[in-house]
């Protein structure tokens, strides 16, 4: 289980990835997705993410990558 803590961050980061695709805000999402991304990443590094959940969040990064492909102006 990931602590409060470190699931209110990565949560923060996707809210925000999600607003911005709500709103269609193509530039923000694509940062937005990128912190979201970088945030898995590093807090898996750090070891505050066991294995499981680190999967998860990066099955999820995934996912909003995929959707977002066509992203580009």
């Amino acid at each position: 289980m990931v602590n409060r803590k470190v699931k209110k961050k990565l949560e923060t980061k996707k809210r925000e990835l999600c607003m911005n695709l709500e709103n269609n805000y193509k530039d923000l999402a694509r940062d937005a997705l990128k912190e979201y991304a970088s945030a898995v990443e590093e807090l898996y590094q750090q070891g505050e993410l066991k294995e499981k959940d680190y999967i998860r969040y990066k099955s999820d990064v995934e996912t909003y990558k995929e959707r977002m492909k066509g992203y580009h102006h």
